[in-house]
């Protein structure tokens, strides 16, 4: 018997693995913000408002 292979489903199955693969690297490549000070950081953008 031989083995009938489905190549456009194949074809699918890769692309399918190869988004989630880089839907999961874009994911890891932004930083993660942690104890973020928004006073500090609002105090920050009025100086260089008022310096410019």
């Amino acid at each position: 018997m031989t083995v009938t292979r489905l190549k456009r489903k194949h074809r699918k199955n890769i692309a399918r693995a190869n988004n989630k693969q880089r839907v999961i690297k874009q994911l890891l490549l932004t930083p993660v913000l942690k104890n973020v000070d928004l006073d500090e950081l609002k105090s920050r953008f009025t100086k260089t408002e008022t310096a410019a």
